[in-house]
């Protein structure tokens, strides 16, 4: 079975690169690139079938059992329950949350096996309980326990780690929520990746195909849990503000009314202190990146299509060749021709970085950019690296690696769906624009009347208004969480320069020392969120 889906798959993709209408050089390049990934998946999947039946063959119908390692007692999940004693310490405990409606029927099957493993208790269902209720009833009885002399809650809250099994949207959500628990040590989080794009999962070395979802598969995940390392991962939020306009709304229209995920553009309140008299206000935050123009245009007509024709999504092989097939016929190959000036970033948008504390400069963008990408993790678009790996010969007095937690992001632009193609090529790359720790969107009075943004796999068309040019969106640092990153992680650390995954590049080396306590009131005014929280009503069916 294992070998049959890679073959299937490599013969899908080799159809698709062949069906392209692209010079052959670049359907080489990218038959190359993708024949050099399936063929490692190939031998994997060999490898698989073979260790799966010797293991039959040794061990025979061997029972379930509890793996008491992984274990939370009830008493640590549920409120007013007496403390229990165990035979044995877990030594790295977790709690696990599954998006049961990701992946098709995946996310609900890999449910029931991690219940057959662990305390159902510890392994939480998001279509029924919402995590941020687990978390503090969680982080309750553990400080509770704890005052009254109990060990294992004091062991736990230094050992536990979070499992989230979803897309990128879920990933996300969950993010939020261990944010806004503001602890003086986050538990790190671990991604299962259920999603099409999985980006998150892919940059820290979890992977970007859906898992395994037999015992055998969900072991070894908690095993790969249980070493992997913890890495500090920027987080960043977003402030959006224009005149309320005259006729028409601006509030930001998602595919088919599809809400956003937890972090993406909500408005805020009345009693925001960010709230204008006389201005729509918006605000929100992310971990992988922001984007707007082409691709945030691509990725929403593949979500409404996904919210008119669900039953034609349900695996992750399908879902990304009608994603690859939606970006050949929206017209980004000619975009010069079937798509207007007025929609490039230069003529869309003045765009400003912050070179030092208030002082803003402007950043130029090439006239022929169509895209514009602040990325924090070297995964995009499935696990594409639009950054790229600058030559050292490049280099001059700083160091251009990026790093997920070093306080910046890196800006890159595309002018079209060829350049795009680079990304399969080797140290292919986009336009690099800058990197830096905030940046800033000035639309041009009466540009065009809509736009479309995408936040971590999120899309939404944005309506603009056309009578002033007040329109102002706005991204700064603040703040971290932890993730789990394995040995395959391509995410990079400033903090860990001897990863599998850093190279011998020298230290970045700033010419801006800004500390979080010196200019916190500055990334107040710049609209950093004082929550992710899940809005009221939300449909969990609807994150990816």
């Amino acid at each position: 079975m294992y070998i049959l889906q890679s073959f299937i798959s490599f013969s899908l993709q080799l159809h698709f690169i062949i069906s392209l209408n692209i010079p052959p050089l670049i359907k080489y390049y990218i038959f190359v690139r993708g024949s050099h990934t399936m063929a490692k998946d190939f031998k994997h999947s060999v490898h698989q079938l073979f260790h799966k039946s010797n293991e039959g063959a040794n061990t025979g119908a061997e029972s379930v059992g509890i793996l008491k390692e992984y274990y939370v007692p009830d008493y640590i999940i549920l409120p007013d329950l007496e403390i229990e004693k165990l035979d044995e310490t877990p030594t790295s405990p977790v709690i696990v949350f599954i998006n049961s409606k990701s992946g098709g029927q995946l996310g609900g099957e890999l449910l029931v096996t991690y219940r057959s493993l662990l305390n159902k208790s510890q392994v939480i269902d998001l279509g029924e309980k919402a995590p941020e209720k687990v978390l503090h009833q969680l982080y309750f009885n553990l400080d509770k326990h704890h005052r009254n002399g109990d060990n294992l809650s004091a062991h736990i809250l230094k050992a536990l780690r979070i499992i989230v099994a979803g897309g990128d949207g879920t990933a996300g959500w969950l993010l939020g929520v261990v944010s806004d628990l503001k602890l003086a040590h986050s538990p790190p989080i671990a991604t299962v990746p259920l999603g099409t794009g999985n980006n998150l999962p892919f940059a820290f070395g979890w992977g970007k195909k859906n898992p395994g979802i037999d015992h055998q598969s969900v072991k070894s995940f908690l095993d790969q849990v249980k070493s992997a390392k913890e890495m500090k991962v920027d987080s960043w939020h977003i402030l959006m503000r224009m005149k309320a306009p005259h006729g028409s709304p601006c509030e930001p229209i998602a595919p088919l009314e599809l809400p956003h995920s937890l972090h993406a553009f909500k408005r805020t309140s009345a009693s925001d202190e960010l709230t204008e008299e006389g201005f729509h206000t918006f605000r929100g935050g992310f971990w992988n990146y922001f984007s707007m123009g082409m691709d945030a245009q691509v990725s929403y007509a593949f979500h409404s299509e996904r919210k008119l024709h669900p039953e034609k999504f349900k695996n992750q092989l399908q879902n990304q060749s009608t994603y690859a097939k939606l970006s050949a016929s929206q017209g980004w190959f000619c975009a010069s021709l079937f798509h207007p000036s007025s929609r490039n970033i230069a003529q869309l948008a003045k765009v400003k970085i912050m070179k030092r504390p208030g002082h803003w400069i402007e950043l130029p963008i090439p006239r022929s950019i169509r895209s514009i990408v602040c990325l924090n993790l070297p995964s995009f678009s499935g696990g594409l690296d639009p950054w790229g790996k600058p030559d050292k010969r490049k280099l001059h007095s700083r160091d251009l690696t990026p790093y997920v937690d070093d306080g910046l992001l890196e800006v890159v632009g595309f002018r079209d769906a060829w350049h795009g193609l680079a990304l399969y090529t080797p140290k292919g790359h986009g336009t690099r624009l800058a990197q830096t720790n905030r940046i800033r969107f000035e639309f041009h009075k009466g540009a065009t009347d809509h736009t479309f943004m995408r936040i971590d796999g999120e899309p939404w068309k944005q309506p603009l208004p056309m009578d002033d040019d007040t329109v102002v969106v706005e991204i700064s640092h603040h703040g971290q969480v932890n993730m789990l990153a394995t040995p395959l992680a391509r995410s990079k650390s400033v903090d860990m320069p001897a990863t599998p995954s850093s190279n011998d590049d020298e230290d970045y080396d700033s010419d801006e020392d800004i500390s979080d306590d010196e200019h916190s009131e500055e990334r107040r005014k710049l609209g950093a969120a004082d929550t992710f929280k899940l809005p009221d009503g939300f449909d969990m069916a609807r994150l990816s």
